[in-house]
């Protein structure tokens, strides 16, 4: 055997090693996006329900107001359920994004809540709150996977398996 085709056969090798070592890497970056989504899903869920409760606790003082809610609750829960089904998927993440935009400004028309630690405000603030640290994680995690995606030469081998940029909330 020539060295000229050992020179070749260890290039295909490092080559090959090189091509499952950065495909193994994607699939590793897009589990932990998904399960980062997952932690984003379970405070959606968990700050729907206390935002329901904090509506039933409102009574019926704007009818129209809570009924804006209610629907944007749903709406909001549907988009939600479409990105489970994707979370690296930008469309289904941008619905969701809107659709909490459309949440929270039916949420402004409503009473600020108001009440001690123990109400359902006190617990809606909360629930925001670790909303609002499970989206920073999520986002964290759908900028290293974009970064890992965009690099060459791993974008081209992200290109050949499917691997898109995701998007953020």
């Amino acid at each position: 055997m020539s060295s000229q085709a050992i020179v070749s056969w260890v290039v295909a090798a490092v080559l090959l090693f090189w091509a499952v070592g950065a495909y193994n890497r994607l699939v590793s970056l897009r589990n932990r996006l998904t399960r980062a989504f997952a932690a984003v899903d379970e405070r959606f869920r968990h700050r729907h329900a206390r935002l329901l409760q904090w509506a039933d606790a409102l009574g019926d003082g704007d009818a129209a107001a809570l009924q804006s809610l209610r629907a944007a609750c749903q709406q909001a829960e549907a988009a939600c359920a479409h990105a489970r089904a994707r979370p690296t998927h930008a469309g289904a993440l941008t619905s969701l994004r809107m659709a909490e935009e459309i949440l929270s400004q039916a949420r402004s028309r409503l009473p600020a809540p108001e009440g001690d630690a123990a109400s359902p405000a006190a617990a809606l603030n909360e629930s925001d709150t670790a909303l609002s640290f499970a989206r920073h994680r999520f986002n964290d995690a759908v900028q290293t996977y974009n970064h890992a995606v965009g690099q060459f030469p791993t974008w081209v081998l992200a290109g050949m398996f499917g691997f898109g940029k995701a998007g953020s909330l």
